[in-house]
């Protein structure tokens, strides 16, 4: 049995159509969203919330079952202590997801430091995956040194508290070069206000934790190389693989589909709904064409 979740005030239904239910987690409540009819489409992205999915959402539900989520900390989800706001704990919230609907054949649909987490957390569901859609992610543990130094940059101290104290992520990334391309006024408003003074210092402590070495990204490999002969298919901005992520996604799975959106940057799926929507619903295993 779901629950709703209370509605904010700043969150018209005009702007979120969607029903807010939550999960259950120890004295914590994860929102999650859970729309639409047919093989089941988990999207995860952490550091930000689940507003970045919406209107590739609207695009998809008429023939996919969308299922996407706020990590604890952010979003619409209860704002926890900073032990809790770590990848660890966002992979702990995709399985808890996974294991509360019971989805089964699902596709992932990863941005962001969701790829990581997400694939972490599918390692103890490998039997309920049928394929995945990396879009402006990656799956590994960073190495060389622009990833890690600017996972390191991000998360430091003085740049969280910075954020905290100017918002100044949220509102550079509401604008037409993060989510906000196609948003209206009323849009990009509640898509700074459900980053608030500690969802904010959430997305940096989670860019901090992914600098480091952990048990997460060793997890998330066991799954891409379950993965290896499974549908898979990468989108990203034609302006933005400037850490040349998608060489990386093709050799870790060579049979991946890979799809650029033109002048599209970190969110392809923001930059471009329409084109995005229709390159999974081309390409999904239960949807695609004979011959493609």
């Amino acid at each position: 049995m779901t629950n709703l979740h209370p509605r904010p005030t700043w969150l018209p239904e005009t702007v979120w159509p969607y029903q807010i239910q939550y999960l259950p987690m120890a004295q914590y409540r994860g929102a999650y969203t859970d729309v639409g009819h047919g093989p089941a489409l988990l999207f995860c992205h952490a550091g930000m919330w689940q507003f970045v999915w919406r209107d590739l959402i609207g695009r998809l539900r008429s023939s996919f079952r969308c299922v996407t989520f706020d990590p604890l900390g952010s979003g619409l989800s209860d704002r926890v202590p900073a032990n809790l706001q770590t990848l660890t704990a966002v992979r702990d919230t995709t399985g808890h997801l996974i294991d509360h609907l019971d989805l089964r054949g699902i596709t992932l649909v990863l941005h962001d430091l969701g790829g990581v987490a997400a694939l972490a957390a599918a390692a103890a569901h490998v039997d309920r995956l049928d394929g995945l859609v990396a879009a402006n992610t990656f799956g590994w543990r960073p190495t060389g040194i622009l990833l890690p130094s600017m996972l390191r940059v991000f998360g430091s101290v003085a740049m969280r508290e910075l954020d905290a104290l100017t918002a100044f992520l949220p509102a550079a990334t509401s604008t037409r070069f993060g989510v906000g391309r196609h948003l209206d006024r009323p849009s990009r408003k509640v898509f700074r206000n459900g980053m608030d003074r500690a969802a904010r210092r959430t997305m940096h402590r989670l860019f901090r934790d992914a600098a480091r070495d952990s048990e997460v990204f060793r997890q998330a490999e066991t799954t891409l190389e379950y993965l290896r002969d499974r549908p898979s298919l990468s989108v990203f901005g034609a302006w933005s693989d400037y850490l040349r992520f998608q060489p990386k996604w093709h050799t870790r799975l060579p049979q991946i589909e890979q799809k650029t959106i033109p002048r599209g940057l970190h969110f392809p799926m923001c930059d471009n709904p329409a084109a995005v929507a229709a390159a999974i619903a081309r390409w999904h295993p239960a949807t695609a064409q004979p011959g493609h």
